[in-house]
This record gives C-alpha cells, structure tokens and sequence, in this order.
C-alpha cells in the first residue's frame, strides 16, 4: 500500500544479533539470526507445531504440519529477514521481517511458555537491529487494539500509529535513512520489558 504512513525521523540503532540476555524466568536466551540451517528450520516447525491456537492472529501461524511448513518457506526465503530466540537448544520465538512494496511487514511469535519473560522486547529488538544492518527502510505492522501489552511494547520501541481506522492498529516505524534522502535525524526509544505475547 502506498498511502502507508512513516516517522519523519530514523529510528536509533537496535542491537545487532547475535545477543544475549537473561530472561525474567532466569533463563538465558540467545537472539541469532536464522542460519538456513535444517536444525534451526525443524526447530522452528516444531515450535509452530507446539504454538497454543488461542494465541494466533490473522490465521498465522498456521495449523497443522505440512501448512506450517509451506509458511515457514515463504517467510524464511532469501528475500526476507529472520531472528530466532534461542534458549538451550530450544525455540523460544521467532521474528520476521516480509518485503510488502518498499517497506516490510513485522510478525512475531513467542511460544507460550516463555511469554511474560521479557523476550518479545529482545526478539523484536533484534530483528530490527537485524534489519537496519541489512538495509531496510521502512517497517510496518498490525495488531488487534485490544493487545495493549504489544501496541504498548511498539510505541515504546518507536512506531507511530498510522492508521487506526478498524479494530486493528497500523503502526509504521523509519529503521533508515530513504536512500533517495538524507535524513538521518535519530529518534529516542526506550523499550519496556512488556513481551507482545501478554499483559
């Protein structure tokens, strides 16, 4: 959509994973960027697999198996940029960044059982640190109005609502400069520890 709204301003830096950190369960939980690797893909199938179908939105992620592996192929394609939260040997959450146009589409997951923890704050952190290294402008994302905890989460990392006109909330965020300009003026955020996964 071109009409989409955007901040004026950069945002400033994100983290660029990898990056650790201990979660509010004392758990230590590593943000990587997904290495294409078939450990990392079946680790993320079964953590889609295991997801609680009380905590999807829009119809993602998908149910059952063989959809979620036709889903996992389009978002974890070269074109598109991936982080994984990590603890032990276990998927924790997974963020997506999704070329839309000139801009991407943000999604993220975390599991069940470890939302309330302080990774979504991380997860997201990261993949838009990710994003910034790798060149990417413009972010956008949906959320239902009702999940304060994650439209709290969003306005605390820097995106701005752009469109509020049904029960979903648009919100735009400036990761860099346009290429056709120079703007790099920064933008404070500070980030809360509230996990998009719940109040």
């Amino acid at each position: 959509m071109s009409d989409r709204r955007y901040p004026a301003a950069v945002a400033d830096a994100f983290p660029v994973p990898p990056t650790e950190f201990t979660d509010r369960e004392d758990r230590t939980v590593e943000i990587r960027p997904y290495d294409g690797s078939e450990a990392a893909y079946e680790s993320l199938v079964g953590m889609y697999d295991d997801f609680d179908p009380s905590d999807r939105a829009q119809g993602i992620p998908p149910g059952g198996e063989e959809r979620i592996r036709e889903w996992l192929d389009a978002i974890l394609a070269d074109d598109c940029h991936n982080v994984i939260a990590w603890c032990g040997d276990e998927v924790a959450g997974h963020a997506t960044l999704v070329p839309d146009g000139d801009a991407y589409e943000l999604a993220i997951f975390v599991h069940q059982e470890y939302q309330r923890a302080g990774i979504g704050t991380h997860l997201i952190r990261g993949l838009l640190g990710h994003g910034q290294a790798e060149g990417v402008e413009k972010v956008w994302l949906t959320v239902e109005r009702w999940n304060r905890a994650a439209v709290s989460l969003y306005k605390k990392i820097g995106f701005e609502t752009s469109d509020a006109e049904s029960f979903e909330l648009e919100m735009g965020l400036r990761l860099n400069a346009d290429a056709d300009d120079g703007d790099d003026e920064g933008r404070e955020d500070e980030a809360g520890d509230d996990d998009a996964g719940g109040e």
